[in-house]
């Protein structure tokens, strides 16, 4: 793999996780005007199928699948939409911000995934990076009115980790690494608005918005944290890896604090401000591992081992 393709995918995974960030920031309000998430999920995917089919026809694909190929793509769109619902409906139970929190065990569940099922060696760099990134995301969280955690809704959110976790694991570790992206995303996408569909009795019980603008946030979900994040996910993942991809996922709550910050005229705090720093830092080593690694080998050829002499 050439430096420039490790770049591209290091910048597609930080495109990926800060656009996926942007799921509380369109979703809440609809949830305000009595949308429940199986409704603003249905939408969200149904609004995203035309775009990547509109995406595919540009880009002279057809949408010709194999019956080995239907099969894993089926079982992607289980574990993508499975990860969604327990995530949206996690906000039901605390705050978006902890559910952001909680979410972000998924890293460490990739790194195990890697590490004991396909005896990927996980570096003390990358062991480093994730516990980093953690505990910078603990320091963004803001606790409203100190309660103590929902156990339905950390539940909730470690069920969307773990889902989440094997389907990233998925994109790099089946037949499905070979086919084009924009593909994969289309099928997962296709299945998790099917899915969606039965769920609310087949159309019987889906919530419309109340207002012509909330279609505005429903759009807006369909595009970023949807097309945008998953199409970059899965070719990160073809670029650089499962385990550094993952990793990168810790700027998803960053871009909550940003847009806090922007739209809605939160001030950040000095322990939000630190975990950010630490969040940038495990990020750049997760970037700069491999460009450190090979320097430092560059740096050793430099001072060579002396053969050792015996005495007689």
């Amino acid at each position: 793999m050439t430096m420039n393709e490790k770049i591209k995918g290091y910048a597609l995974a930080a495109i990926a996780a800060a656009t996926y960030g942007t799921n509380p920031l369109f979703a809440l309000p609809l949830y305000s005007h009595g949308m429940d998430a199986t409704s603003v999920l249905f939408f969200r995917y149904m609004l995203a199928v035309p775009i990547v089919a509109v995406m595919i026809k540009l880009r002279g694909r057809d949408f010709r699948i194999t019956r080995g190929e239907a099969g894993m793509l089926l079982i992607m769109g289980v574990l993508m939409a499975l990860s969604s619902i327990t995530l949206f409906e996690s906000y039901n139970y605390m705050g978006a911000g902890i559910a952001s929190t909680i979410l972000f065990v998924y890293p460490i569940m990739v790194a195990l995934i890697m590490a004991t099922v396909f005896k990927e060696k996980l570096s003390l760099t990358t062991a480093l990076c994730v516990l980093l990134a953690f505990c910078g995301i603990l320091l963004l969280y803001r606790s409203d009115d100190g309660s103590t955690l929902s156990l339905v809704g950390t539940a909730l959110v470690l069920v969307s980790a773990l889902t989440y976790a094997v389907y990233i694991v998925m994109v790099s570790k089946t037949r499905l690494q070979h086919m084009p992206t924009i593909k994969i995303t289309f099928y997962v996408l296709v299945v998790g608005a099917l899915l969606f569909f039965l769920r609310a009795g087949c159309g019987q019980s889906l919530h419309t918005p109340d207002r012509w603008y909330l279609w505005g946030n429903l759009l807006a979900l369909a595009v970023f944290p949807t097309v945008i994040s998953f199409l970059c996910t899965t070719l990160a993942i073809q670029y650089i890896g499962s385990t550094p991809t993952a990793i990168l996922g810790a700027l998803e709550p960053v871009t909550a604090i940003f847009f806090g910050i922007l739209l809605f005229g939160e001030q950040m705090t000095l322990r939000e401000g630190i975990g950010i720093i630490i969040i940038i830092v495990a990020v750049t080593l997760v970037v700069m591992d491999s460009v450190l690694h090979r320097y430092l080998t560059h740096f050793r050829k430099l001072f060579p081992k002396l053969p050792r002499t015996h005495r007689h």
